[in-house]
């Protein structure tokens, strides 16, 4: 490949997604970054979702969230959403 189509710089990098959470302090914050998480892996972005909520997959204090979050998409039937909602929870 030309080194014309690559940046040296470029290591790392990945594009900034707006995920819309709150404020930390905000009360709903750890509920807004848990499906920040889920919807991020919905579409291979997990590392982004870390990056922006602070939080690593499968984050214990997330869990009860998600297991809200696989609780509603079973019952509109979601199955993306509830195959990366058991995923979280393992």
């Amino acid at each position: 490949m030309s080194r014309a189509f690559l940046r040296d710089d470029a290591e790392g990098e990945m594009p900034r997604r707006n995920y819309g959470l709150p404020p930390r302090d905000d009360p709903d914050f750890d509920r807004a970054a848990a499906q920040a998480l889920l919807e991020a892996a919905r579409v291979s972005e997990t590392q982004l979702a870390e990056r922006a909520t602070g939080y690593y997959w499968g984050e214990p204090k997330l869990k009860p969230f998600v297991e809200q979050m696989l609780a509603e998409a079973e019952r509109v039937g979601d199955d993306r959403l509830e195959q990366v909602a058991r995923r979280f929870l393992k």
